[in-house]
């Protein structure tokens, strides 16, 4: 039985759904200011999923990890002999100015940041919780980060880069001593920052492309990426080629998923009608062709 509003909900449950999401829209409201029911239409419209793409997206995203874990096996951290052995002079001069930092506070701190880009994904994209597979955006980022994360740990375990702070006196042996000391290209926050950034930005782009937040959207996450990536230097965790290999593969990614999920014009909820037909006026002849797109 249909209540009032002609829904099949029970009036009880409708209630209590309405009066949950309200606060959540209220908040992005505020926030962003956004006029969002006059959107509502184009929700469904922007994304499409498909299983084999989602499996093979999603099964390199866990290969990748998975082959990362089992690279890490066979790391060897260095010893203090090696630690007092290593030569700064063969660092070239574009990247040598990083052995010159080390600083745990900025560090932490990029950890918080780093986290906000994960947030402003969140907060981007929840106006498209309102479209019927509400899942869309979250898989989308899902297969973002697992490819991510996997190939950035991947390269890492492999190339075994010596982090900066290893060459500075200042940085304690212990954390020299460490697995970590070795894990310095490519820079795994600069890229799951700007991956999120520019995902966030991308979809946020997507849904709502007469915005006149876009500009505030882009701005303001890459900003919170580059904060990440320059604290990552300042901590002396990576040189700036480190840095500038992991922005541009994070920013990759997170523009390539949502692209591969564009829904094309054409399809699901758009027809294209094509009239054809020849057409003489005594002297010339031709073909007259029309679209008209639905």
């Amino acid at each position: 039985m249909k209540n009032e509003a002609g829904s099949s909900l029970p009036l009880g449950l409708k209630r209590a759904k309405v009066a949950y999401a309200k606060p959540v829209w209220l908040l992005w409201l505020c926030i962003f200011g956004y006029d969002l029911p006059a959107q509502t239409a184009v929700l469904d419209s922007v994304y499409q999923l498909r299983t084999g793409r989602e499996i093979i997206l999603l099964g390199a995203g866990l290969v990748a990890n998975g082959g990362a874990m089992l690279v890490r096996q066979g790391v060897i951290p260095f010893t203090a002999v090696q630690i007092d052995e290593i030569n700064p002079g063969r660092i070239n001069a574009f990247d040598r100015g990083a052995i010159k930092h080390w600083s745990p506070s900025a560090a932490r701190f990029s950890d918080i940041t780093l986290l906000g880009t994960v947030g402003l994904v969140g907060l981007t994209g929840l106006p498209t919780l309102r479209q019927k597979k509400w899942f869309t955006v979250p898989l989308m980022y899902a297969e973002t980060m697992l490819l991510t994360v996997g190939v950035q740990d991947f390269v890492k375990f492999t190339t075994l880069r010596t982090r900066p702070f290893v060459y500075n006196a200042n940085a304690p042996l212990s954390e020299k001593i460490g697995i970590d000391a070795r894990r310095s290209f490519f820079s795994g926050h600069s890229a799951i920052s700007f991956g999120s950034a520019v995902f966030a930005s991308t979809v946020f782009g997507h849904y709502f492309p007469a915005s006149k937040l876009k500009p505030v959207v882009w701005a303001g996450s890459l900003a919170l990426a580059t904060t990440t990536a320059v604290l990552r230097y300042e901590a002396g965790k990576h040189f700036p080629s480190d840095i500038l290999v992991g922005a541009a593969f994070g920013s990759a990614v997170g523009w390539l998923v949502p692209y591969l999920h564009q829904r094309k014009p054409h399809r699901k909820g758009k027809s294209t009608n094509v009239t054809v037909q020849p057409w003489s006026n005594g002297i010339a002849n031709g073909m007259y062709v029309q679209v008209r797109l639905n």
